[in-house]
């Protein structure tokens, strides 16, 4: 497992090792161990997968403490722009992005420490993403800040995306108090 740090301290993009053959290949994308070496969860509390069309765009979410969230994000099928926004106010990097590509084919995984926001954009039909979560999906804490905040000026690979009704509702950076 290679690690790789971003701009933005907390924010890592890892590299499983893959083994193919001419039957295919496999990887292993968590190891307890590996990752208590790297400092990251160990015990992730809950796994989710969604399957998106080309252009979906779900985001920017956040759970806020005691609920807050690390995610190890990973495709499995498809491609997709991943972005994390710093909430952390006492951070270097406070309301900074930094962002991704993760493929089925690249294998990427984006791990994404509590106190970030987290979207990202289907980029190919049919993706699949795939992320452990360090904490349970908690609705009474969760957040949404606005994918296309102008303080923010994140740089989407789409103009036009497909968003939910809930992330139309959306809060902006600057409305937003930090608890982190």
């Amino acid at each position: 497992m290679k690690v790789n740090e971003t701009r933005i301290k907390g924010l890592l993009v890892i590299s499983p090792q893959v083994f193919p053959d001419d039957r295919g290949y496999f990887l292993e994308f968590y190891h307890a161990g590996k990752f208590q070496e790297l400092g990251l969860p160990v015990a992730f509390l809950q796994d989710n997968e969604s399957m998106s069309k080309k252009g979906v765009l779900r985001g920017m979410h956040f759970q806020e403490p005691p609920y807050a969230q690390g995610k190890l994000i990973r495709v499995v099928r498809g491609k997709i722009q991943d972005v994390a926004v710093d909430l952390r106010k006492h951070s270097t990097t406070y309301g900074q992005w930094e962002s991704v590509i993760l493929s089925g084919e690249n294998k990427l995984m984006f791990w994404i420490p509590e106190g970030f926001a987290h979207g990202f954009v289907s980029l190919e039909e049919d993706t699949i993403v795939n992320y452990k979560c360090s904490q349970v999906y908690h609705p009474e804490s969760e957040k949404t800040m606005a994918w296309n905040d102008p303080d923010l000026k994140i740089s989407w690979d789409i103009k036009d995306p497909i968003i939910s009704g809930r992330d139309r509702k959306a809060i902006t950076f600057r409305d937003f108090n930090s608890p982190f």
